[in-house]
């Protein structure tokens, strides 16, 4: 069964690099997910999948519009994998909702790709939940496949085993790693307490991203979308004393227990309800 079908690709391409991220798991507040579609926007379609094999449809349900009291369009969710070239470099970026079914053949399929195009790296964007402040840089852990792929200011990590279960992402890339090609991943730590996106982790993916591939990417957009985020967040802990308080709990570097999520997010989220019942 072909899972991919490969369409119109630049030749030849130059160093090409696959930037992967999925909708799901290992993708806390969208914002790695975010960060791949940022980057495939301004880019061409080069390959689809056969999505009718790989997603369940009753978990993960197509959008329906109805126009005037008549069906009109299906949104399907799909994989699929823009082109884009930036300073020099050749990105092609794999996206989408995580797959429900057959991991083990889309790492196959993925591998092959990798090998026919001749993929130079694999990388990874993911975002994890993490007892962090929003007042703080984002902090961005790595993995590699080997030693030396990873610059001196890139943060591999953590020591030691971590066992987990495990994302479709980290399934694929597995394999991919075992035919040869080079893998690294960057993994942003995102607030407990951020329900919804968090740009500031986006950014932080895409600079580290940036950096690692020597290039300028364009986030000015998404930057803006950051700033106005953090002025909501600073405008909500400003306004309540216990908020600030967990915060600074947060923000130290004791070894004092820290607060957890839920408790932050249940202040905040009390605080938010408060205003609207002002209002």
């Amino acid at each position: 069964m072909t899972l991919l079908r490969i369409g119109a690709l630049p030749d030849p391409l130059v160093a090409p690099v696959l930037v992967v991220a999925f909708d799901g798991w290992v993708d806390a507040a969208g914002a790695s997910s975010a960060a791949a579609e940022h980057l495939a926007d301004a880019g061409s379609l080069v390959v689809t999948f056969d999505d009718d094999v790989l997603f369940d449809y009753r978990s993960r349900r197509p959008t329906l519009d109805i126009i005037d009291g008549t069906l009109h369009r299906l949104q399907w969710p799909s994989l699929q994998i823009h082109h884009r070239a930036i300073g020099g470099r050749d990105l092609l970026i794999l996206h989408g909702p995580e797959p429900d079914f057959r991991w083990k053949q889309l790492g196959d399929a993925v591998g092959e790709f990798c090998l026919r195009v001749g993929v130079v790296q694999w990388i990874s964007l993911g975002a994890i939940p993490a007892a962090v402040p929003h007042t703080r840089p984002v902090p961005v852990l790595a993995t590699a496949s080997r030693d030396g792929l990873l610059h001196e200011s890139e943060t591999k990590g953590p020591e030691g085993l971590l066992r987990v279960p495990s994302a479709a992402l980290s399934s694929i890339e597995l394999p991919v790693s075992e035919m040869g090609v080079p893998t690294v991943g960057f993994y942003a730590q995102v607030p407990h307490y951020v329900g919804g996106p968090y740009a500031a982790a986006s950014v932080s993916l895409l600079r580290h991203l940036a950096r690692h591939l020597g290039v300028e990417l364009p986030i000015e957009e998404l930057e803006r979308d950051e700033e106005a985020q953090r002025q909501r967040l600073d405008a909500a802990v400003a306004a309540d004393e216990d908020v600030q308080e967990i915060l600074q709990r947060l923000e130290q570097t004791t070894e004092e227990e820290l607060p957890s999520g839920d408790e932050l997010a249940a202040e905040i989220e009390r605080f938010l309800r408060g205003q609207a019942d002002q209002s």
